[in-house]
């Protein structure tokens, strides 16, 4: 943020459809880092040569490291060729991230054991981390390729499909991220005086809360 132009200055020039509110993305940055430290330095401290459930809980967390490395990868990347406005070489790195690590939290990763704390550090970083990149690839996809356009029906019709067919396989932690990115793009396009969709976006956030809170009521 202390570069010149940094990433909000990016930002407020490039605007589109999936546009967020600027503020709730450091809003969710600052303490999903905060859960970041506490993981990494669990995974430090663990001893992988001690007992058995020690080694269980190394391997919960190991298995998460390459997608975790990726995504961080893409990360630093992808804030060079954004605060250059290279918008659609950004997009690149932001779908990557989006796409491993939202393969990851549906296909690889085993479902949370509340007992050893190794595991629900997993679930939060790895699940927030997806919830954080999909609203960035989102953001980012719509101004590289459709900068100061508005909502087609299209869009809306897969912006809800999209975030409700999401929401149906989310947990708790998954579900709350995607909520809260409805939000942020429902505030963010009312910013940019898009209320209609602004609204809509407000619809589909109680919706997702909707689905995620019957899913997992269910379950």
């Amino acid at each position: 943020m202390l570069a010149s132009p940094n990433m909000k200055d990016v930002h407020d020039v490039n605007l589109s459809f999936w546009s967020p509110q600027p503020y709730f993305i450091a809003g969710f940055f600052f303490p999903q880092q905060l859960f970041q430290l506490v993981w990494l330095y669990r995974l430090w401290k663990l001893d992988l040569s001690a007992s058995a459930e020690n080694k269980r809980k190394v391997e919960i967390m190991v298995d998460f490291v390459p997608y975790y490395a990726v995504g961080n990868l893409c990360i630093a990347t992808w804030m060079i060729f954004w605060n250059s406005s290279a918008l659609k070489t950004a997009n690149v790195f932001a779908l990557v991230n989006s796409l491993t690590q939202l393969y990851y939290i549906s296909a690889r990763q085993p479902p949370m054991n509340t007992r050893p704390a190794s595991s629900v550090l997993t679930h939060i970083v790895s699940k927030t981390f997806a919830g954080m990149w999909n609203l960035g690839f989102l953001a980012n996809g719509s101004v590289a390729y459709f900068n100061y356009q508005g909502p087609t029906t299209m869009v809306k019709v897969l912006s809800g499909l999209g975030f409700g067919v999401l929401a149906s396989g989310s947990d708790l932690i998954f579900g709350g991220c995607l909520v809260y990115d409805l939000i942020a793009l429902s505030v963010g396009q009312r910013g940019i005086g898009e209320t209609g969709w602004s609204n809509l976006f407000g619809v589909y956030a109680l919706g997702a809360a909707g689905i995620v809170t019957a899913n997992n009521w269910i379950r």
